[in-house]
C-alpha cells in the first residue's frame, strides 16, 4: 500500500472545484477528490452486527453506490497506475468467472480439483512467457522453472526472500543472512528483511537510474544469501542490469531475483514488438526466481500474483508442512492456509482468453501512449524524464517545486505518485491512458500545472511541504509513526 498523503477532510466535488478556482484554475474535467471516510455519513456505520439483517437488495445497493461513486476517475483515466484494463466487458468477465468458483479453496483439492488445474496452468503459462524450456530450464531437468500462485507482489516477495533463507540456513549454514538490492527495490524486500530476521544492504543506483553493479557487488559478503534486480523498478521504470548481475550472483553461488511484478506482462511483448528490452528473465542461467503480477498488466482480478523459481529443490523450501498436528497432516504452499479459488480462476481466465495476441495488442497501445507523453513531457521546458523509461515514466523539475506541480495535477483530479531522493513524479502508463484524448488530457493538465506554479510560487499546502520535509529529513522515525498514525485511521467509525 502506498502512503497517499490526504490534504485533510476536502472530499466532495464542491470544495474540489472551490481548490481549483481559489488557485486560479479551471475545474473542467476536475472529478472529485478521494477522502478515505467519505462514507461515514452517506451511510449508515456497523459497529455490531445488525439485530436483524439488512435485506440484501438493500445491502447491494449500497455496493453499487459505492461503486458508481468511485469509478469515474481511474476509468476516466487519471489514476497511474491501480487499474490496469478496466473496460467495463473484461471485467464483467471476470466478474463472472470469480462467481462460478466464488466457493472454493485451494486448501481442499480433492473438494475443488479445478483449483489445482487453474494454478499449475497459471504458472506454467506465466513460466514460459518467462524463458521456461530455456537452455538449463527444459521441463523434468534440476532447472526446471516451477512456482506458485500468490495473492500479491508482496506475498511473492515475501516467500521469495523467505525460500532463500531457509535454503541457506539449510544447505549452507548461514544462520546471519543478507540480501542486497538496489535502493530502487520495492519495499517489499524490507518487509521481508524485517519479518525474517535478514539484513538488508541498500545500494545506491548509478546515473542512468539502475543499479550500480560495481557497488552491488561489493556489498555482497559470506552472509549474503540473494542479490535482487527489478524489472522495472517501481520509482523511475528502468530495468536493472540483471544480466550483469545475475551472472555475479552465479559465480558467488547466491540466489539471484528478479522483481517483475511491475513488468513481468510488458517486457516480454514489448520485446517481441521490437523495443529495446534488457534481458530479465529465465534465459538468463544466474537468474534463479521472478515475481510477477497477474493483477496488473496480465489483467486479472486483484489478488493475484506468481512466484517462479529454478528447481523444484528451491521451491521446497517455501513450502510448510505439519505432521504432528492432532488435527490431521496439514501443509500449505504460500503463507495462507484456506484461499479463494475465485481468484485462480479469474486469473486462469484472463490469461486464457488474452493470449499472446491480446497482450501483444495491449503492449502496443500502451508503449505508444508512453511515447506520447514521453515526448510530451520534454517539450515542457521545466521539467526532464528520468533517463528513458519504457511504461513508467518519472519526471523531476527544474527550478520551480515539483510537489506544487502534484499538488495542481491533484486539483485537476490526477492521481499521480509523489517520489522522493530525488523529487519527482511518475505516471504508469496502462490501458485506460490509451483511450482517445486521455494522453493529450494529461499533458494539458500538465502544462496548465506548471504556468500555475510559476505564476504562483509561494502557493501553500497540498503535499508539497509534506514531501518537501519527507525528501529531507535525515532521520525517518517521525515519518514511520506518522504512517502508522495514518493506518490507525483506517479502523476509526468515528
Amino acid at each position: 500500500m502506498l502512503f497517499s498523503l490526504s490534504r485533510g477532510d476536502a472530499v466532495s466535488s464542491l470544495r474540489a472545484a472551490d481548490c481549483a478556482r481559489r488557485r486560479g484554475m479551471s475545474d473542467q474535467h476536475t472529478p472529485p477528490k478521494a477522502d478515505i471516510h467519505a462514507y461515514r455519513k452517506r451511510f449508515p456505520t456497523f459497529e455490531r452486527l445488525p439485530s436483524e439483517g439488512v435485506p440484501r437488495d438493500k445491502v447491494l445497493a449500497q455496493l453499487r453506490e459505492m461503486k458508481e461513486l468511485e469509478e469515474a476517475r481511474w476509468k476516466a483515466g487519471y489514476a497511474s497506475g491501480a487499474v490496469y484494463h478496466g473496460a467495463d466487458e473484461h471485467v464483467e468477465f471476470l466478474n463472472q468467472a470469480y462467481a462460478l468458483h466464488s466457493q472454493s479453496n485451494p486448501l481442499h483439492v480433492d473438494l475443488w480439483p479445478s483449483a489445482i488445474k487453474f494454478e499449475s496452468e497459471i504458472v506454467s503459462m506465466v513460466a514460459h512467457m518467462l524463458g521456461a524450456g530455456s537452455p538449463g530450464s527444459e521441463p523434468g531437468s534440476p532447472g526446471e522453472i516451477v512456482g506458485t500462485v500468490t495473492s500479491g507482489g508482496t506475498e511473492s516477495i515475501l516467500l521469495a526472500m523467505k525460500t532463500y533463507r531457509d535454503y541457506a540456513r539449510d544447505k549452507k549454514g548461514i544462520t546471519s543472512p543478507e540480501m542486497v538490492v538496489p535502493v530502487t527495490a520495492h519495499a517489499a524486500f524490507d518487509k521481508a528483511a524485517q519479518y525474517f530476521g535478514i539484513k538488508i544492504h541498500h545500494v545506491p543506483i548509478g546515473p542512468d537510474w539502475r543499479a550500480d553493479v560495481k557497488a552491488m557487488e561489493a556489498a555482497i559478503n559470506e552472509n549474503t544469501i540473494v542479490m535482487v534486480g527489478s524489472a522495472p523498478p517501481f520509482p523511475h521504470g528502468i530495468v536493472d542490469p540483471i544480466a550483469e548481475l545475475s551472472e555475479i550472483a552465479r559465480e558467488r553461488g547466491i540466489g539471484f531475483h528478479t522483481d517483475a511484478c511491475l513488468g513481468g506482462f510488458v517486457l516480454p511483448w514489448a520485446e517481441k514488438l521490437g523495443y529495446p528490452v534488457p534481458p530479465f528473465d529465465f534465459r538468463l542461467p544466474g537468474v534463479t526466481s521472478i515475481s510477477v503480477d497477474t493483477h496488473k498488466f496480465g489483467y486479472a482480478a486483484k489478488g493475484t500474483s506468481v512466484v517462479l523459481y529454478r528447481g523444484k529443490e528451491l521451491r521446497r523450501y517455501q513450502y510448510f508442512t505439519a505432521t504432528d498436528w492432532p488435527g490431521g497432516l496439514y501443509c500449505s504452499p504460500t503463507f495462507a492456509g484456506s484461499r479463494p479459488g475465485g481468484l485462480s480462476a479469474a486469473c486462469w481466465a484472463a490469461l486464457v482468453a488474452f493470449g499472446e495476441r491480446g497482450y501483444l495488442e495491449a503492449t502496443r497501445r500502451i508503449l505508444e501512449t508512453a511515447e506520447k507523453i514521453k515526448r510530451g513531457i520534454a517539450e515542457i521546458p521545466e521539467l526532464y524524464v528520468l533517463g528513458d523509461p519504457l511504461f513508467v515514466i518519472a519526471f523531476a523539475a527544474r527550478e520551480i517545486d515539483i510537489y506544487k506541480v502534484l499538488d495542481a495535477m491533484t486539483d485537476r483530479g490526477w492521481s499521480l505518485n509523489g517520489l522522493q531522493r530525488p523529487a519527482s513524479l511518475h505516471i504508469c502508463v496502462t490501458l485506460r491512458h490509451t483511450q482517445p484524448g486521455v494522453a493529450e488530457r494529461f499533458l494539458e493538465d500538465l502544462r496548465a500545472s506548471v504556468e500555475f506554479v510559476k505564476q504562483h510560487p509561494d502557493v501553500s499546502g497540498g503535499q508539497a511541504p509534506i514531501y518537501g520535509m519527507a525528501n529531507t529529513l535525515p532521520e525517518r522515525s517521525f515519518l514511520a509513526e506518522a504512517m502508522k498514525e495514518y493506518m490507525d485511521g483506517w479502523y476509526k467509525l468515528r
